[in-house]
This record gives C-alpha cells, sequence and structure tokens, in this order.
C-alpha cells in the first residue's frame, strides 16, 4: 500500500510542483492538499496521510501554527517545505523543537521552479524514511 502524503502550501504552483516529486515514486501517493494551515486542518482527518508536507509562510494560519495542532490531530509525520526554512534559521529551529521529522529549503524562494531538480530526490528520501520506507 502507497505511503498517503498530503500537500499544504499557499502557492497552487508549489503544490502541484510537490505533487509531481511525490508522483515520481511509485510507493507514495498524494491523497489531498490544502492552500493555508486552516483549510489543512479541517481535512487532515479525512484525507488520514501518513506524511504531511508542509510550507511555514501561508495565509490564515502559517506553518508553525499548523505544525503544532498536527502534533495533537494526527499521527502523520510532517516535513517542512520551505523557502523560510533555511538551515539554522529561527523558522527551521522551531520546526524543529515542535516536532517536524524533518525540513527542507525551497532552493529558489517561495516559486521555487527548479524544486525537483535541486530538491526532488531530496523531498522523496525524507518522505521515505518519515514513512519507514528504504530511502
Amino acid at each position: 500500500m502507497a505511503v498517503k502524503v498530503m500537500i499544504v502550501d499557499d502557492s497552487f504552483m508549489m503544490r502541484m510542483l510537490i505533487a509531481d516529486v511525490v508522483k515520481a515514486d511509485p510507493d507514495l501517493s498524494v491523497v489531498g492538499d490544502a492552500d493555508n494551515g486552516k483549510t489543512a486542518m479541517d481535512r487532515v482527518a479525512g484525507f488520514a496521510p501518513d506524511v504531511v508536507l508542509l510550507d511555514i509562510e501561508m495565509p490564515v494560519m502559517d506553518g508553525l501554527e499548523t505544525l503544532k495542532r498536527l502534533k495533537l490531530a494526527s499521527r502523520a509525520k510532517v516535513i517542512i517545505v520551505s523557502s523560510v526554512a533555511q538551515v539554522g534559521s529561527p523558522q527551521a529551529m522551531e520546526a524543529r523543537r515542535l516536532g517536524a521529522f524533518d525540513v527542507i529549503a525551497k532552493p529558489s524562494g517561495a516559486m521555487s521552479l527548479d524544486l525537483k531538480e535541486k530538491r526532488g530526490s531530496e523531498i522523496v528520501r525524507a518522505v521515505r524514511k518519515a514513512a519507514g520506507l528504504p530511502a
């Protein structure tokens, strides 16, 4: 059975790019997405993801607040995929403190059209590892 992945990012284009990365692995399946943290919290029970790929900078409810709430509402592992989550940044450190399984920086800012080429394999490895699959 495929690992169920939910994608949460305010950019439609980024959700599609991340979905393409995830769908390239036959062991992974995108079960749903959301454009902000509030919508993600409304949908997480219905999607029952194993892994959530979560942006930090979003309207309505940001990723760090969503991460806090997801840890209470779901057993899904959360991987941050965000332009503000550069190694050593306060946001990356806070995400780790709040229980993020991994933190991956978008390579070219909020609209990283080069995500697949520069971070695709890193995202897939992180999802597989979070789900207990060989990376």
